[in-house]
């Protein structure tokens, strides 16, 4: 069997790669390399059939150029807007750019958690649920009902709110995109700034982050774990965040101080958070988030256990296989999905 070099080029760590390893053809001989120097990264060029990036940066004409066996760059993820289409085209190199899965997940459970803040769901589902039979109690008709008759108070929606983006990868784009008609104003900080067209495609404005956390009143953290961003979401961050905000993390867990969040919600600073990582997974008995939603049913704190991203069925595992899915389909001389050129 012939096997095609391919050149798997990511930022994420050892566990993913190993995943897009574990899942990769047999037609393909994958190698996967995490943020390249330059000399590395053209000495694996030479030989590449097929390229595959992933969280990676730029595709440039230098890098097409010196890949004359390249005849697909695959993108794991939806934006190209760093991927030099007309030298691509000029190669006659095909260019796709498949949507993630995960990503697209974790958005919708992003929305999820923010609806569920907003709306005080944990609180109203435990007065619905604590409410005892009454004498006064009739059947409903269109002129008869009790609204609101647990009497909840400052219960809203996400209609005209300002939702901030911290980390604005994949996950974020696909967040931007679901929240497109929700009269929703998108800010987004992220390291590399993306180009206005993307920004206007998106309805998103950048913004600086200490401005993001000062006029956000849902903040979502979608950070990726990095020696910079350990603990980066912490007690000053909080206390510089508007009063009564909600903050919604489906990020790396330890991103975020949890004993200075605790604190925020316990003393009213923020209105509420919806989490569904931890520092320490699984969570433990001493978690202060844990302990704090145990001990008040009422409290506006969703606790999640790490599954924004879907579950599999019983008894299988997460794969990455769809990840090679155009490249088989090019091979067999299909129709590639998602091609962008």
């Amino acid at each position: 069997m012939t096997r095609y070099p391919t050149l798997f080029l990511t930022e994420r760590g050892r566990r993913h790669q190993a995943a897009a390893l574990r899942a990769a053809p047999p037609e393909l001989e994958v190698v996967v390399l995490r943020r390249p120097d330059g000399d590395t990264l053209l000495a694996h060029l030479k030989d590449a059939v097929f390229l595959i990036t992933e969280r990676s940066g730029r595709v440039d004409g230098e890098m097409i150029s010196s890949a004359p066996k390249l005849r697909l760059i695959l993108r794991l993820g939806s934006l190209v807007h760093d991927i030099d289409l007309i030298a691509a085209r000029a190669a006659g190199i095909a260019v796709c750019a498949q949507p993630q899965r995960g990503a697209i997940m974790v958005a919708e459970h992003s929305v999820v958690q923010m609806l569920a803040l907003a709306k005080h769901l944990r609180q109203v589902e435990w007065a619905a649920l604590a409410t005892r039979e009454g004498g006064d109690s009739r059947r409903t008709d269109e002129d008869t009902f009790s609204y609101n008759w647990t009497r909840q108070s400052g219960i809203g929606g996400l209609w005209g709110r300002t939702v901030g983006i911290l980390g604005c990868g994949e996950t974020g784009v696909e967040l931007a995109r679901r929240l497109q008609g929700w009269n929703c104003r998108v800010r987004y900080h992220r390291r590399r700034r993306l180009p206005p067209v993307v920004e206007e495609e998106l309805g998103i404005r950048y913004a600086e982050r200490e401005d993001l956390l000062a006029e956000s009143d849902f903040l979502v953290n979608l950070l990726p774990y990095a020696p910079e961003t350990d603990h980066s979401l912490g007690r000053a961050e909080f206390e510089r965040m508007k009063p009564g905000a909600y903050l919604v993390s489906s990020g790396s867990g330890s991103v975020i101080d949890e004993p200075a969040l605790a604190d925020a919600i316990r003393s009213g600073k923020l209105a509420g958070a919806a989490l569904d990582t931890f520092e320490w997974e699984p969570l433990s008995a001493d978690n202060p988030l844990l302990r704090l939603a145990s001990s008040d049913p009422g409290l506006n704190l969703l606790l999640t256990p790490h599954t924004a991203a879907g579950a599999p069925p019983q008894g299988s595992a997460f794969s990455r296989a769809d990840d090679y899915a155009p490249i088989l389909q090019f091979l067999r001389g299909e129709p590639i999905s998602d091609r962008t050129e």
